[in-house]
């Protein structure tokens, strides 16, 4: 599985590939030069439950570490993954 973070203006997104074909997605705002908004996070129905909504949460995590910034998780999924995963939770708003 490949996650790829595309940027354009105020928006972005990391997609998850599995061999060409896209199994998730999760978009987010910036909000400002230290934070950003993740809006929603979705899963092709046939990588429900293979752990692909957490890996774009992850990727969301490692962006947000390495530039510093801070993660306003407005989706009600990427709220749970970090409701569940306290080592997550240092990018938290």
């Amino acid at each position: 599985m490949e996650i790829i973070q595309k940027e354009s203006g105020s928006k972005g997104k990391f997609i998850a590939m599995d061999n060409g074909i896209q199994a998730g997605m999760m978009t987010y705002s910036i909000a400002g030069e230290d934070k950003i908004i993740i809006d929603h996070t979705e899963v092709s129905p046939a990588y429900n439950g293979k752990g692909v909504g957490k890996k774009l949460v992850v990727a969301g995590v490692e962006f947000a570490r390495r530039n510093n910034i801070k993660i306003l998780p407005l989706c009600p999924f990427a709220r749970g993954v970090f409701a569940r995963n306290k080592d997550l939770r240092d990018v938290l708003v």
